[in-house]
């Protein structure tokens, strides 16, 4: 939830322009999506139903970096914090990606 947070209130503060509205209407969408999606996940009905919701969640988490990148090339004065998100984003992806690797792999005796 708190990325969600973080990348709307970067929203908030970035100039008015056509190519700004269309990426941040595109990644509010998806920066809000990943903390649903592991809400679900952690309400899965099945180790595959979790793994499922995991995956939404890796996607949504690398569409949400896509479009923070594209914010960073179109509006260069707000690099800095754009890449403090970028690399917010792309530690939860890792997290993400770790889990779903965990799940599935066998349990040893």
């Amino acid at each position: 939830m708190q990325f969600a947070i973080n990348v709307g209130l970067l929203i908030q503060q970035l100039p008015k322009s056509t190519i700004n509205a269309a990426y941040s209407n595109q990644l509010v969408r998806c920066s809000s999506s990943p903390g649903a999606n592991y809400r679900a996940a952690c309400r899965g009905k099945s180790t595959a139903d979790f793994v499922n919701k995991l995956k939404i969640v890796e996607e949504e988490l690398d569409e949400s970096i896509y479009f923070l990148e594209l914010l960073e090339y179109f509006i260069p004065d707000f690099r800095s914090a754009i890449e403090k998100l970028i690399k917010e984003g792309n530690k939860l992806l890792a997290i993400t990606v770790t889990s779903i690797k965990n799940t599935r792999m066998p349990k040893q005796k």
